[in-house]
């Protein structure tokens, strides 16, 4: 190995730090190996981590004879260790961008103090108030180091950081990682109240206009000698690295227009400071070239900060910057110019200039402003998200779930749309195959997609579409849409043309079909069936559509009418009646079921009798559409028919059950219990599933105001739905001889399937027969063995405590019955607080404990005008506030713990000192103790904190102690009212965090 190569390991691979563990001697010659490595021509550069070690040495507090700690005094070793780490700094020719990247923010303070110190700034002294031209070269470098550190990490500690994954916790290293953590803070807390005079000292120096010099080596070892070996050499122009003006005011500009930058989140018009700024950064640059040695600047962070800039403070005469489409689109949001935005995002869409988070991010404001209550935006939030959708698929990216929520209901405008947008974005001439491609396969995607044959006729006639698919690849499209609707012809070239096809018996045919599909008027849809009938006798028109579809029940009797056209008609007019009904169109449906009314009464009673019972289920949901929904009760005339209905004995009938289930939950729900316990024909209740059920409901609500004593019929309920959740239990044997146990989940011991009864039970929104059906479930659910956690429900008390035999049945059924309920029931009213406290109870069971207390939370909120009023104590009893405690132990919120146990009737001081002594707590700890009004609590929190010597946190809990209206010789009216405003205020912060 060579002398060199040899002094070079030794100046890497050896660390000159640890005189206590070596000799003075060794020590003084491993710092002249690190200076000669450093003095080399081309050294290998040096760990910066060497001025960590020798920083951590030199400032290391020492203990004296009587064992008392020290500060760091300040001997010869001592100041040789700083000097050795100033020394490093000066190697890598103090760049900030290196020492920033290796040094945590302590550390560097640390270096760039001594850089002060030794560079004669008199301590204590405000750079604002030192003129930066008196000084020497050296001392001004070395202000204007520190205070553009300064900013630059003001700016830094303003980025998200990413939080590194923690590896086994060892708790000397976890300490320390914290006590740095605390000084970083610190440390920023200064530079930031120092901000507005660092950045006045850069201003300053972007007035002085000369070279500046920074320390060397040479100039670090000048300052070290003793104040006469020096003659001044330090004090002159030249000593040092010459930094030329040029180089410095651009290094300074950058600095300055970041903090600039970054100031102007909170006040706009400093943006036009950082323009400035860096603007000026980019003229400098061009000017001295990017390969200066002593400026350093990110130049794609540049033009990020300046396109940004632009956008931010662009006005009218500022013809540069309103050219680039990022400050066309920010003007347009701006003025709420929404159309010329549309056509930004258009010419885009060829240009491909702008990258698709940002497409994202104006269609996300666009959403945000919609929501707020500006329904005008609509249409412009679909022709974003169109553009945004065929830009995604020319760049060959899924297609967004947003474009398909918003084109849930095509419409002849967003087609046209549509299709004018895929037009702008492609050039047909000069578009590689590639691309044809991906657009051709959207459009056809778009074809299958879509119900409406006029939306297909639009897309598949248009010049775009002819050109992009070939004829095959249109006839396989064609064939696909006719496998989903029989019969359709769908044509294979523009829409103009095909009026142009001579006209022809088949093309008469299929014309006359396409309208019969799409008309819903009873005296049209009559006309085109003789006319379709003159044409041929051999079709049955009544399966051209597979959406046509009319209940086994009828269709049984329908097929069986001999007349063809009678036949066709018939079925067409139930069907597209029913059709009408199941979307809620009930004019249509109303008019089509009238009209077969008329036609099947000249022929058919048994139809005629059908046909009123379907327009009685049309008129129920017509009124629970319409008027129920603002609680005006039904005309006696329709109470009549349904109770009609229900009395009905005319023989061979075909029924829908349906028709039942609807009238029984009817009469529930507008309070007809009188008539359901008292007056409905026993053979009915005995024959009829719904009327049975309906009947025990009815009868159970109406004993739940009366004496507990009246149970009879809760007992009859009770064994009725504990029947329909039994399963049964058969034995089967295998081919090894041996007999095993099969259960069948859907029991058909009780009266009806569970999943009917939970069908029926969706039909309700009477809140007593809701909470009446829901309590039963409950406490089902609360029999089994194995429970845990009971869940807590209003009437509860009235159903039986036991059941004879647990293993018939099926719990697991029962639980998602109760899930299933709870969440019907809120959606029928969502501030009902009893069934909050149930779904809150199920979270909890399930150790879903966030969703719990958003729950627990909601259910005080609404019966307590969002705890402005005190919560009633049936409603927030012990039980679920010991509940909520719970929660917030298991998610590690163990303040908030302590102050849910000043809730209970008795204070849990136990659970409250318990969780005071967790010191890893996931709330706002020391923010919470505001809510506390418990001083026994607070003052074990004072002597808490002064045992763990938290100074800060313990004067924060004194100060909540010496609240007047906390002082133990106030009247109890004065102690209660400061425990009830606080009970408020530690409420309303607990919902905001959970809700």
């Amino acid at each position: 190995m060579s002398a060199e190569a040899a002094d070079r390991e030794a100046a890497t691979s050896s660390r000159p730090c640890t005189p206590p563990q070596t000799s003075w001697f060794e020590f003084l010659l491993e710092e002249a190996l690190l200076e000669q490595h450093l003095r080399k021509p081309s050294p290998d550069p040096p760990p910066v981590q060497l001025i960590v070690q020798f920083l951590e040495q030199a400032s290391k507090p020492s203990v004296n004879e009587q064992n008392q700690v020290q500060p760091p005094p300040d001997n010869k070793r001592n100041r040789i260790l700083k000097l050795l780490a100033l020394k490093v700094a000066a190697h890598l020719k103090w760049d900030l961008d290196v020492l920033e990247k290796s040094l945590s923010v302590p550390v560097l303070n640390m270096l760039l103090n001594e850089l002060l110190c030794i560079s004669k700034v008199p301590p204590g002294t405000k750079h604002v108030d030192v003129d930066l031209s008196s000084l020497p070269p050296t001392t001004a470098m070395a202000i204007l180091l520190y205070n553009r550190w300064a900013i630059r990490t003001i700016v830094q500690s303003s980025f998200p950081v990413k939080q590194v994954k923690p590896g086994p916790p060892q708790l000397n290293v976890m300490n320390q990682m914290q006590q740095e953590k605390e000084l970083t803070e610190n440390i920023l807390k200064v530079l930031k109240e120092q901000a507005a005079d660092s950045i006045l000292v850069l201003e300053g120096a972007l007035k002085l206009n000369k070279d500046l010099y920074v320390h060397t080596i040479r100039t670090l070892d000048l300052l070290a000698m003793e104040p006469g070996m020096v003659n001044g050499e330090t004090e002159s122009s030249t000593a040092g690295l010459k930094i030329s003006a040029e180089e410095i005011e651009c290094q300074v500009c950058y600095d300055l227009g970041a903090i600039y930058f970054q100031q102007g989140s909170t006040n706009a018009a400093v943006h036009e400071n950082a323009k400035e700024k860096f603007f000026r950064t980019k003229e400098l640059i061009a000017k001295t070239g990017s390969s200066s040695l002593h400026c350093t600047i990110d130049e794609e962070r540049l033009a990020g900060y300046c396109q940004a800039c632009g956008v931010l403070t662009s006005s009218s005469d500022d013809s540069s910057q309103q050219a680039t489409p990022y400050s066309q689109i920010h003007s347009c949001m701006k003025s709420g110019n929404y159309q010329d935005l549309v056509k930004i995002f258009l010419e885009d869409n060829l240009a491909l200039s702008l990258p698709v988070q940002f497409r994202q991010s104006v269609l996300r404001e666009l959403f945000q402003k919609a929501q707020q209550g500006n329904d005008a935006l609509d249409e412009i939030c679909f022709k974003v998200c169109a553009c945004n959708t065929v830009c995604d698929v020319m760049q060959g990216r899924t297609i967004d779930i947003q474009f398909c929520q918003l084109f849930l209901k095509p419409s002849k405008e967003k087609i046209d749309f549509l299709l004018e947008v895929c037009s702008r974005s492609i050039n047909l001439e000069s578009a590689s195959e590639s691309l044809k491609r991906k657009m051709a396969a959207f459009l056809k995607n778009l074809c299958l997609g879509l119900e409406d044959l006029q939306l297909v006729f639009m897309i598949s006639s248009h010049e775009l579409f002819i050109k992009l698919l070939k004829d095959d690849e249109r006839k396989l499209l064609i064939d696909q849409m006719r496998k989903r609707s029989p019969r359709i012809n769908l044509c294979t070239k523009p829409v103009t043309s095909f009026y142009d096809i001579p006209a022809s018996a088949s093309v008469n045919i299929g014309q006359l079909e396409h309208q019969l599909i799409l008309s819903v008027d009873p005296w049209r849809i009559r006309q085109i069936l003789i006319e379709l009938h003159g044409m041929t006798s051999e079709r049955q028109f009544w399966t051209i559509s597979n959406k046509w579809e009319v209940p086994n029940v009828y269709g049984n009797v329908i097929l069986g009418i001999k007349d063809n056209l009678t036949r066709d008609l018939v079925y067409i007019l139930m069907a597209k009646g029913l059709h009408c009904s199941a979307i809620k169109d009930f004019v249509h449906a109303k008019q089509l079921f009238a009209a077969c009314l008329e036609l099947v009464t000249e022929f058919s009673p048994k139809l005629r009798q059908v046909m009123l019972n379907e327009m009685l289920l049309l008129d129920i949901y017509t009124h629970e559409a319409g008027a129920g929904v603002s609680g005006e009760r039904p005309p006696s005339d329709l109470i009549s028919r349904v109770r009609g209905y229900l009395e009905m004995r005319v023989p061979d009938i075909p029924l829908r059950q349906v028709i039942a289930e609807e009238c029984v939950a009817f009469l529930l729900n507008w309070r007809e219990n009188e008539y359901l316990t008292m007056q409905v024909p026993l053979p009915l209740v005995q024959t009829n599933p719904y009327v049975k059920l309906g009947q025990l409901l009815a009868a159970t609500c109406k004993e739940l105001p009366g004496p507990k004593e009246s149970r009879r019929t809760a007992k009859d309920l009770w064994e009725v739905v504990v029947q329909i959740c039994s399963v049964s239990n058969q034995h089967k044997r295998g081919n090894d001889g041996r007999v095993s146990l099969i259960k069948h989940r859907e029991s058909t011991l009780g009266i009806m399937y569970r999943s009917e009864l939970l069908s029926f039970i969706k039909k309700l929104r009477e809140p007593l027969v809701l909470t009446t059906i829901l309590s039963l479930f409950v406490k089902l659910h609360n029999v089994r063995e194995d429970i845990v956690n009971d869940i807590a429900a209003e009437h509860i008390s009235i159903w039986p405590s036991s059941i004879p035999n647990l293993q018939s049945v099926d719990f697991e059924a029962v639980a998602v019955t109760v899930k299933e309920l709870v969440s019907y029931a809120l959606t029928i009213n969502s501030n009902n607080h009893f069934w909050l406290i149930i779904q809150a109870d199920i979270y909890f069971a399930t150790n879903q404990y966030s969703a719990a207390l958003h729950y627990y939370l909601q259910a005080g909120a609404v019966c307590s005008d969002f705890f402005n009023k005190m919560v009633p104590p049936d409603v927030y009893t012990d039980q679920v506030i010991k509940r909520m405690i719970k929660c917030c132990s298991l998610l590690n919120c163990h303040t908030q713990v302590a102050i849910l146990c000043q809730f209970l009737r008795e204070v849990d001081y136990k659970t409250a000192f318990k969780a005071l002594q967790e010191q890893n707590s996931h709330d706002a700890m020391d923010s919470y103790y505001d809510y506390i009004w418990d001083v026994t609590i607070l003052e074990y929190l004072t002597y808490l904190h002064h045992k763990r010597g938290e100074t800060d946190k313990r004067q924060i809990a004194i100060k909540a102690i010496g609240q007047t209206e906390l002082n133990a010789s106030n009247p109890e009216e004065v102690l209660q009212l400061a425990a009830q405003r606080r009970k408020k205020k530690f409420l309303q912060a607990m919902a905001k965090l959970y809700f």
